[in-house]
């Protein structure tokens, strides 16, 4: 860790984005890639592949990113993020050669180390800057998340012009073959123009290194980064597929959103760094957390239309039935007024309805000559409430956790450097080890609530009840903190609670 910002640091910080935006773009191809071959029925898999291939590729990066950590503190970001990205164009080259879900999911564990580059560049970065400059420096690099964007953006446009626009759909084999040159010279690059850097200790055995993961707050961030950053991985994949299944946009469009979804969250981590660095990472965390659950409840109702019994008509006296209108029916000389339809759900796909949408009306159940007893039924109550889950809503929402999320991510990075000052790469490994697994899990779990359910928005279910478990686990260490910091301080608001109760 550095006393001063120089230029150096500012070169190496530019690389290490840089670098991290290509790994990024590469680690999530297979959410446009494998639902483009789906819909073009190039191979015949269902929600649980897609899940599965979706999820592969953030394992790998997940599970070495520890690994990726310590070597990075052993040698130097240089020769590791190098190396990395020159072996990683080679699973990402042989992934063209694919026929099949086995080879297809060999190829995306290989290519999948790109994820590790996080890792690595986390503790690259860290070396270069102060303490006080950590937060802001780290949410710049954060920013590569943008990656996903990109990938998202204009992948489905390259597989559309590499098809010949569906027309030959082995065209899709080049689209690899593109990210593994990307990736190669990307490397190149690297090496050439970087300059090596390891912390002070360095030095440290193994066994020295792992002696933070003991502490409960490493898993704590963890379990924020499986949230921030591994749900924002899930769904800048599992987005392409939701928006063709739920709303029937063609891919392209549906690239576009979901890009939409990645992009400003990968900017505005840069915007979380400083705000984490100004206002401190509690504060922050304390709205992205109350912010994910909001909002998490608010996507969690799906597109639905209900039809339920409403307020019939009962006779008043027995008679026959002698006339009926769509306003009216009259037994004998007493007329019974109806209600008719209002039409606000006529042509309701033609319309834009932001909120929930109600209809209530009264049809005859009796014809003309019946005899009707006293109390008896004569006309049934409808209601109906549609609920469009207009797409523009739907993406509005989207867009705007996306980005709470971003400013999550450095919120949890900025912890680190305070509670683990010289052990960035080993506990910033950790964690994202964790977030990552939730990069995994999640498009497996979603792929399975839905179907399960049968309901796209049993992801966003899954989601809710993470983003609670954290905020509450928060708001519990923070009254513990403030307990043991300034217990007569928490007493006098104990006693005052329990006076005015």
């Amino acid at each position: 860790m550095q006393e001063q910002v120089t230029s150096r640091s500012r070169k190496i910080l530019f690389f290490n984005t840089f670098a991290f935006t290509i790994c990024f773009a590469a680690w999530m191809l297979n959410g446009v890639l494998v639902t483009f071959l789906i819909d073009s029925q190039v191979f015949d898999w269902g929600p649980i592949e897609l899940g599965w291939l979706m999820g592969i590729p953030v394992l790998t990066g997940a599970l070495f990113r520890l690994p990726a950590g310590i070597l990075t503190e052993k040698y130097g970001g240089k020769p590791v993020y190098g190396l990395l990205l020159l072996f990683c164009a080679i699973p990402m080259f042989l992934l063209s050669y694919a026929n099949s879900f086995f080879t297809f999911a060999l190829a995306s564990f290989g290519f999948g180390l790109t994820g590790v580059s996080f890792a690595i560049g986390i503790a690259f970065t860290s070396v270069w800057y102060p303490k006080k400059w950590q937060g802001t420096a780290l949410g710049i690099f954060g920013a590569g998340n943008a990656g996903a964007a990109l990938t998202t953006l204009f992948a489905p446009s390259m597989l559309n012009w590499l098809t010949d626009g569906g027309t030959n759909l082995e065209g899709w084999r080049h689209l690899p073959q593109i990210y593994a040159a990307t990736l190669f010279a990307m490397g190149v690059i690297f090496l050439l123009f970087t300059e090596n850097k390891k912390p002070v200790l360095s030095d440290k055995t193994l066994k020295g290194m792992l002696a933070p993961l003991k502490n409960i707050q490493v898993w704590r961030f963890g379990l924020y980064y499986f949230l921030v950053f591994g749900c924002f991985v899930a769904f800048s994949q599992w987005l392409v597929p939701y928006f063709v299944n739920v709303y029937a946009l063609p891919l392209v469009t549906a690239g576009i959103f979901a890009a939409l979804f990645s992009f400003p969250s990968g900017v505005v981590r840069a915007a979380g760094g400083w705000m984490s660095d100004k206002l401190g990472a509690r504060r922050v965390m304390y709205w992205v957390l109350g912010s994910s659950v909001l909002i998490c409840f608010m996507l969690i109702v799906p597109q639905m239309e209900i039809s339920s019994p409403g307020r019939g008509v009962m006779a008043q006296a027995s008679g026959m039935v002698t006339a009926i209108t769509e306003t009216s029916i009259s037994v004998d000389d007493r007329d019974y007024v109806l209600t008719p339809s209002s039409g606000k759900l006529d042509n309701v796909d033609e319309r834009t309805l932001i909120f929930p949408t109600k209809d209530v009306w009264q049809e005859p159940v009796v014809a003309v000559g019946d005899h009707v007893s006293k109390k008896q039924l004569i006309a049934k109550g409808i209601t109906r409430i549609y609920f469009q889950a207009n797409v523009w809503v739907f993406a509005g929402l989207v867009i705007l956790i996306g980005s709470i999320w971003g400013i999550g991510k450095a919120g949890v990075y900025k912890y680190i450097p305070d509670y683990f000052p010289e052990e960035i790469g080993v506990v910033g490994g950790m964690v994202g080890v964790l977030g990552g697994l939730g990069g995994f899990f999640c498009p497996i779990i979603f792929g399975y609530l839905l179907e399960w359910t049968g309901l796209w928005t049993s992801a966003w279910m899954f989601i809710f009840i993470i983003s609670l478990v954290c905020l509450v686990w928060m708001h519990r260490v923070v009254q513990r903190m403030m307990k043991e910091k300034v217990p007569e301080l928490m007493k006098q608001m104990e006693r005052a609670d329990t006076s005015v109760g």
